[in-house]
């Protein structure tokens, strides 16, 4: 009953056409009247929904009819968050690209290249799987970051940065493992080593170390994996790879 109740109310509720340039509303009360569907309605008082296509159609009214107006402008970008807000991130990377793009001096800009980092992020897969979407969101972190180190945005960027800097992390720990799992230490060590240069100081050295030590003696380098297990003991100490450091020092094993 429900269902039909919601099917009714939304038919009912289905927009007119848009109108024509003869008979288009001032920019600015189309402006109002898309800012006004975004904030969207309650189905019986309960269900919060937003017609976010209608938002879209409304605010492409203004820039089809009003192209140089202010309002124009700023319909870009609002057409933007309204495909980012219904879960359509290629659409919104693709305005938020163009916008900054085509109004590289506008004072959103700094907002665009963080919602451009946002809709990869979105994207992004779990540690054991393809990085794509990661690291494209951190190339827009790091500009973001780079040119607007001031802005609104940047204590998050950051954030989000380290955070995402950690999942590239973790996938090279994951590849690393299985390696040596497998027992091929020489491509495990390479991961390891990899990860050490490539991901200082995210919580991952202690570990990775003493892996990569692990890996040294098992392929009988024992000096560089002795000089690995004295350097644990002294640089992490408390830790408990630095324990396993030092109990591989003493036994020789």
């Amino acid at each position: 009953m429900t269902v039909i109740i919601l099917s009714v109310w939304l038919a009912a509720g289905c927009k007119s056409p848009l109108p024509t340039f003869e008979e288009a509303p001032p920019a600015d009360e189309l402006y109002g009247q898309g800012l006004e569907i975004l904030e969207g309605r309650r189905l019986l008082r309960l269900i919060p929904w937003v017609n976010h296509a209608e938002a879209i159609e409304t605010f492409q009214a203004i820039i089809d009819n009003y192209p140089y107006s202010d309002y124009a402008v700023l319909a870009e970008l609002k057409i933007a968050d309204a495909y980012f807000n219904d879960g359509k991130y290629e659409e919104a990377l693709s305005y938020y690209r163009d916008f900054s793009d085509l109004h590289p001096q506008h004072p959103e800009v700094p907002y665009t290249i963080w919602r451009s980092a946002l809709c990869h992020e979105k994207r992004k897969k779990t540690p054991n799987r393809d990085q794509t979407a990661t690291r494209d969101a951190i190339v827009y972190l790091d500009r973001l970051l780079l040119k607007y180190p001031y802005s609104d945005y940047a204590a998050e960027g950051e954030e989000l940065w380290r955070s995402l800097r950690g999942q590239l992390a973790k996938n090279v720990v994951g590849i690393g493992d299985f390696y040596m799992k497998r027992e091929e230490y020489e491509s495990a060590a390479e991961r390891y080593r990899m990860l050490l240069n490539e991901y200082p100081g995210l919580g991952f050295d202690a570990a990775t170390l003493y892996k990569l030590g692990v890996c040294y003696w098992e392929m009988n380098r024992k000096e560089e994996a002795g000089r690995i297990f004295q350097s644990i003991v002294q640089n992490f100490e408390s830790n408990e790879y630095a324990v396993k450091a030092e109990e591989r020092i003493a036994s020789g094993d």
